[in-house]
């Protein structure tokens, strides 16, 4: 299927044009793809369409202020994804969508171009952000409700500000979607500092667990099945962070297992390796920073194929240093 790739103009010819819209969201949800979901409900409601939300996975309670319940019921025909590199990542029945999405809203260089079209800003911080642009490019004035859950995306993909991928507009929009009465100090609270019992209980079993590779350069996260079978997705956001924050290691890699034979693998990394490019390497993508991937097997197998892959652009990193420094 060829994809035809919008420019921002036409993305918001062909919403004003369409109608009856169902927005699919990734599952194990975040805040932006769960922000960019919601905000472009209310967009389109406010452009007098009938849009809804679907999401594969629980939506985590502490979503639960952006929700909005469709305006009547309706039969979708209109299909949008929001935030979606890859069609795998809608969940178990990605298949039902093949050659149904109509439009692809997404940040991730490493997209698929699964949908019939696509709009992409990869050097935007979040999918938050292009929806914002795109309510701007619509004249829709935003309300309270659109604008938290924008900010809650923009603040999650960001770390609050403090990743790389946030630029001198991010900042900017945040500053707008202040205007619009968002209590930001308690949507950061409960981002940032509030934490489940389970997700506390994770993060002792993720230390525990800490395994070291190539000089201390790689820090990886092992998280068996048996031991997070009872948590939400939502308690184990934070693990995939813990090993790249530690002194001296350039990539931090997290290995949950989802079910018996299926591991997700999440990569962080600091410049210059890109994790994007390794988790490519997997069948997965994401962001230079950020990435993850899907694989089939053990633990123990899935744990060999990603340091083999890490090994191989730690590698490549260390030889661009020395031919750097001989010059």
């Amino acid at each position: 299927m060829e994809c035809e790739v919008l420019s921002l103009e036409q993305v918001c010819s062909f919403l004003k044009q369409r109608d009856n819209y169902t927005i699919l969201t990734h599952s194990s949800p975040d805040g932006d793809t769960l922000g960019s979901g919601f905000a472009m409900q209310g967009v389109l409601e406010k452009l007098g369409k009938k849009a809804r939300v679907i999401c594969n996975d629980a939506i985590p309670q502490k979503f639960s202020y952006m929700i909005r319940k469709p305006v009547g019921e309706f039969d979708t025909q209109t299909l949008i994804s929001v935030d979606v590199a890859d069609l795998k990542l809608l969940g178990k029945n990605h298949v039902d969508f093949i050659g149904k999405i109509d439009l692809a809203i997404d940040h991730h260089g490493s997209n698929t171009m699964f949908a019939h079209r696509a709009y992409i800003e990869q050097d935007t911080s979040s999918c938050c952000e292009i929806i914002y642009k795109i309510a701007q490019c619509l004249n829709v004035e935003l309300d309270c409700q659109i604008a938290a859950a924008l900010y809650t995306g923009v603040a999650t993909d960001t770390g609050c500000f403090k990743f790389s991928n946030t630029s001198d507009n991010t900042h900017l929009v945040a500053a707008d979607l202040f205007k619009r009465g968002i209590d930001a100090a308690e949507i950061n609270r409960v981002m940032f500092e509030t934490k489940s019992r389970n997700m506390i209980q994770v993060e002792q079993i993720a230390y525990r667990s800490l395994e070291f590779s190539y000089d201390g350069r790689c820090a990886m996260v092992i998280l068996p099945y048996e031991l997070i079978k009872n948590c939400e997705n939502s308690d184990l956001e934070t693990v995939s962070n813990i090993a790249r924050s530690i002194e001296g290691v350039l990539v931090g890699i997290t290995l949950k297992e989802k079910e018996q034979n299926i591991i997700k693998i999440s990569v962080r990394s600091h410049a210059p390796v890109d994790a994007s490019a390794i988790c490519g390497e997997l069948g997965g993508g994401g962001h230079s920073r950020a990435a993850g991937c899907e694989f089939e097997g053990t633990i123990s197998e899935a744990k060999q194929k990603i340091l083999a892959v890490v090994k191989k652009y730690l590698e490549i990193n260390n030889e661009r240093t020395c031919t750097s420094k001989q010059a």
